[in-house]
């Protein structure tokens, strides 16, 4: 919670906030003084608050705070689950295990999304289902190996993985933002594969994991070198249900909605392109 609200604090410019800006300022961001006078509450505590010395704010600091940052709704529940669990209390209960069940009316939403690539995931990135055209785009890349497949793993522990994302960079630190936002550090479903992937992968894992929290895109557009359909270019929407997240891909541009048509065997124009 210190980090996330340390990282907040430095990405707010003056201006946005109505403070002057000027050239003696050595932060980019705002100084603790700052945020404890807009939010309302002592510079001292906000310092114990950002140091892990205080874990257990009040609903009506976390929402003076969450304000004064100017959060956005995914921030403000990641505040709140941070929040959480730094008090000992894990909004995301790391006893239970992640959800592996594919409930029937998510199965009918799968069947009815066909063409279009969608993946069930559960909370530590396992994939849980998927429609048969999601199969065709990732089977070929490496993203359904492994029992069970898994994104994370795949990203930061497979050599293929740096040759199918070209913008890898991006889209690991989009990942390891997803993971920590639905799971937390303490789930002991989630130790096994934090443990295997700070030897794996090392640094470009670790650092990212122990970086200060920002909440995860849920939409955007990425890019996926296929080795059958070369490069495309996917948007994406990400919706969250009860523990699992589904992703669907829809093509980003008339070569890629082109290239999808090919892969599933479809005539053109089955999945027409995302613009705007």
């Amino acid at each position: 919670m210190g980090k996330f609200l340390r990282g907040r604090r430095d990405a707010v410019t003056p201006g946005v906030v109505g403070l002057p800006t000027g050239p003696r300022r050595r932060t980019p961001g705002l100084r603790r003084a700052e945020l404890a006078t807009i939010s309302g509450i002592s510079v001292d505590y906000l310092t114990r608050l950002e140091q892990g010395r205080d874990r257990n704010p009040s609903p009506q600091v976390l929402a003076a705070l969450a304000d004064a940052l100017h959060l956005t709704l995914n921030e403000r529940i990641q505040l709140r689950n941070l929040a959480k669990s730094a008090s000992g209390a894990d909004a995301l209960c790391p006893g239970l295990p992640p959800e592996n069940e594919v409930r029937p009316s998510m199965r009918a939403l799968l069947d009815r999304l066909e063409p279009t690539p969608a993946v069930l995931l559960n909370r530590i990135g396992e994939t849980v289902a998927h429609t048969r055209a999601y199969d065709r785009l990732a089977r070929p890349v490496g993203l359904l190996d492994g029992e069970p497949p898994n994104r994370i793993r795949f990203l930061f522990a497979d050599d293929r993985a740096r040759a199918a994302y070209p913008d890898w960079e991006h889209v690991a630190d989009d990942r390891i933002a997803a993971l920590k936002a639905e799971s937390h550090l303490d789930d002991p479903h989630l130790s096994h594969l934090v443990d295997e992937l700070t030897v794996t992968a090392g640094s470009p894992f670790k650092e990212r994991l122990g970086a200060a929290p920002v909440a995860p895109r849920r939409t955007g557009v990425e890019r996926l070198i296929h080795p059958e359909a070369g490069e495309l270019r996917l948007a994406y929407e990400t919706l969250d249900t009860e523990g699992q997240s589904l992703i669907v891909y829809l093509p980003a541009d008339a070569t890629t909605s082109e290239a999808l048509d090919r892969l599933n065997l479809r005539r053109p124009g089955a999945l027409r392109a995302v613009t705007g």
